[in-house]
């Protein structure tokens, strides 16, 4: 076997959560709300152009999901174009983020955190 790519990240919270996740990545970082099979539990997949990128869903009934749990999963890194607006974008949305350059490469990191806690890159290479 041999890993070629991430696939895609899953989410699992509560239903309240999840449509603010939904809401979230949509409205923010602009993934699309797209098919997603008939699982008996309730979600959303989100797409990045035709691939559903992140998964959202919902709890089990008693299942416990801490928001900022600690653990070793520091943040997941979106290929992104467009710096410029997605700068202009997250002003007018009011969304806090740090921005980064990497040393040598001119790629452009910008950092921010969704409604549940998590940490996600926008990667910006030196062409955007």
């Amino acid at each position: 076997m041999a890993v070629v790519r991430i696939d895609h990240y899953n989410l699992r919270a509560t239903r309240e959560l999840l449509d603010e996740l939904r809401d979230f990545y949509s409205t923010i970082l602009g993934l699309e709300v797209g098919y997603r099979p008939p699982f008996r539990s309730f979600g959303y997949w989100l797409y990045a152009g035709e691939n559903p990128i992140l998964h959202l869903s919902e709890v089990s009934p008693g299942e416990l999901r801490e928001c900022d749990a600690k653990n070793t999963f520091d943040h997941i890194a979106l290929a992104c174009t467009d710096l410029q607006n997605v700068e202009s974008h997250l002003r007018d949305k009011e969304i806090h983020y740090r921005r980064a350059e990497v040393p040598q490469t001119g790629q452009i990191q910008l950092f921010l955190t969704d409604p549940a806690g998590n940490k996600i890159e926008l990667n910006f290479s030196f062409l955007t």
